[in-house]
């Protein structure tokens, strides 16, 4: 009979923690905040949905653009108060 030998885990008890990363730079911020992006996304999605929606139902395609468009633009305060 043989025994498995477990190879020798180092310690970790001396290690020093990582090093925190450097400070941001003034021009380092995002172009559009998390909550901007997620609102603009969202209001893109349900344009594309109406209007698609639209010209699947026999709508003149420039009428169904429209459509898509003026719900996006009516998506976006209302998404910009939802979403907090």
């Amino acid at each position: 009979m043989t025994t498995s030998q477990q190879p020798s885990q180092p310690s970790h008890s001396s290690a020093a923690p990582p090093p925190c990363p450097p400070p941001a730079q003034p021009g380092d911020e995002p172009f559009l905040s998390l909550h901007s992006a997620v609102v603009l996304l969202g209001a893109v999605l349900i344009g594309i949905v109406v209007g698609g929606l639209g010209h699947l139902g026999g709508v003149h395609p420039a009428l169904a653009v429209l459509a898509g468009l003026t719900a996006a633009g009516g998506a976006v305060p209302v998404l910009r108060a939802l979403i907090r």
